[in-house]
């Protein structure tokens, strides 16, 4: 009889997928535009946020975020938007939250403090001008969080389209 090796949740943990993950805030105005911010590493625009780090949740990441990179305080409102990304390259499969900020006015984004040098600018812009800075699969999960917000629910994405 051929002996088994032990159950060994060393080995077993091991074998286990990563996966990336990363944490957007959407923010309006009273118009319905949304906050973008203009990163200073890269061409593309963002929604707030950024990734996560180990063991922190995804709902801690937007907190953390704002405060770093915005100089804000604000609670976190409920998810939006899970979207799931494909493994693309160099780049492993990856999970993105996106919740609701709610509303600020121009003061409020007037007021942000981008103490860590890693935005240069904040703004409102509506969806046609937000997906001509915005990386197509970010932009179909902007869009799809609006349609939560609208909608009272959450959306499930993959690579930034909604799933039926």
């Amino acid at each position: 009889m051929a002996e088994t090796e032990p159950f060994s949740v060393e080995k077993f943990v091991a074998g286990l997928s990563r996966k990336r993950m990363a944490s957007g805030v959407l923010f309006r105005d009273d118009t319905g535009r949304v906050l973008l911010v203009e990163p200073s590493y890269k061409q593309q625009w963002e929604i707030p946020g950024g990734a996560v780090d180990e063991n922190e949740s995804p709902w801690a990441t937007v907190s953390r975020e704002l405060t770093e990179e915005l100089g804000m305080r604000r609670p976190v409102g409920r998810l939006l938007v899970v979207d799931y990304i494909h493994a693309d390259g160099d780049w492993p499969e990856a999970v993105m939250f996106v919740f609701d900020g709610g509303v600020l006015t121009q003061s409020d984004v007037d007021a942000m403090v981008f103490a860590d040098g890693e935005i240069l600018s904040a703004g409102f812009y509506d969806l046609p001008a937000a997906r001509e800075r915005l990386i197509p699969r970010l932009a179909g999960r902007v869009e799809a969080a609006l349609e939560a917000v609208k909608l009272g629910t959450t959306v499930l994405c993959e690579h930034g389209r909604p799933i039926t």
